[in-house]
């Protein structure tokens, strides 16, 4: 069966060092980069490789297209003129890319998130000119985040082009690092803070700020994804919506109505049954999208996940290829 994973990353080293201070590294926040088990390939090797190696390893667990987006540090680092140049200029590389590969690779664009007023301009011509399919933003920007004002032509312009925005996570900015994950063992502060804790409860902040501001009230047709089999989203709806009813006269829907009716969620990097379960209860199927989270996830076990999930035929299709393929309008 045709296999499309959405979360799946590269680097484009020289562009960092071209446009990207240590100091803005520092400024947002920074871990130092996850241990790896010996004998294991190094996410940070495997990002920049379009070729034999990552071909292979989508091969050998069945995946037939992946759709790229920049992992960082990116553009959201770089203010003003300089951060729309970097963002073209991944922009232009990854077009490249997929352009020599058609068959194996779509594209999410970076936006220029520290310059908001540059951010439709550039999300139209990657629709437009690129053939991109969407764009792809990490976290909030200068602790902006997609309610403030200063992005509505971008939401607006996502909703003219009918591409989704998807939401992945982003190390904690250092006032949130020193509060919730300082004083933990080295290594430890960094599992809390990102991968085991922190940065899946932040893209669910910044989809609850949306709903909670009436952004998608205001955008209506406007497509979000998130990752992580949703982000800890699917365990909290019901108590959401019991527990703000009171306070949300201003919101034309229910909170969880307002998600589940704009916001996709992806299986990536959470390999196990019981998250898909409630994913599954509360999203529906036909919101739901495999994806791997390579190379921070190794596409082997995307595929393991494939061969223990139990559904029916048409309900696999839709996991594995038909949602993506409907929201994203790739061509097989």
């Amino acid at each position: 069966m045709r296999v499309v994973a959405l979360e799946e990353h590269f680097t484009l080293p020289a562009a960092v060092a071209k446009y990207v201070k240590p100091e803005a590294i520092a400024k947002r926040g920074h871990y130092k980069g996850r241990r790896v088990a010996p004998g294991k390939a190094s996410p940070m090797e495997l990002l920049p490789e379009f070729g034999e190696k990552r071909f292979k390893s989508m091969d050998d667990a069945g995946i037939s297209v992946q759709v790229l987006s920049n992992s960082g540090p990116g553009p959201d680092l770089v203010p003003g003129a300089d951060g729309v140049a970097m963002a073209r200029e991944i922009n232009d590389h990854l077009a490249g890319v997929v352009q020599k590969h058609p068959k194996r690779f779509a594209g999410f664009a970076q936006l220029p998130m520290a310059a908001p007023d540059a951010c439709a301009d550039e999300l139209r011509r990657a629709v437009k000119d690129l053939k991109f399919v969407g764009a792809m933003i990490h976290g909030p920007c200068e602790n902006r985040f997609l309610d403030h004002a200063s992005y509505d032509s971008l939401l607006a312009a996502a909703e003219e082009l009918d591409v989704p925005i998807y939401i992945h996570p982003n190390v904690p900015v250092p006032a949130v690092q020193e509060v919730y994950y300082s004083g933990l063992p080295e290594g430890a502060d960094r599992v809390v803070g990102t991968a085991g804790w922190g940065w899946h409860s932040e893209v669910a902040i910044h989809i609850l700020r949306m709903v909670m501001a009436g952004t998608f009230d205001k955008h209506p047709k406007l497509k979000m994804v998130v990752g992580h089999m949703g982000e800890m989203l699917p365990v909290m709806l019901a108590r959401l919506d019991e527990v703000s009813a009171a306070d949300v006269g201003h919101l034309k829907r229910k909170p969880s109505d307002t998600i589940i009716q704009q916001v996709w969620i992806t299986t990536s990097g959470i390999f196990n049954q019981p998250p898909f379960i409630a994913a599954l209860q509360t999203f529906g199927i036909d919101r739901i999208m495999f994806s791997v989270d390579y190379p921070f996830a190794p596409d082997a076990r995307g595929r393991d996940f494939l061969n223990e999930v139990a559904l029916a035929p048409a309900d696999m299709a839709k996991l594995c290829h038909g949602n993506a393929d409907a929201l994203l309008r790739l061509k097989a």
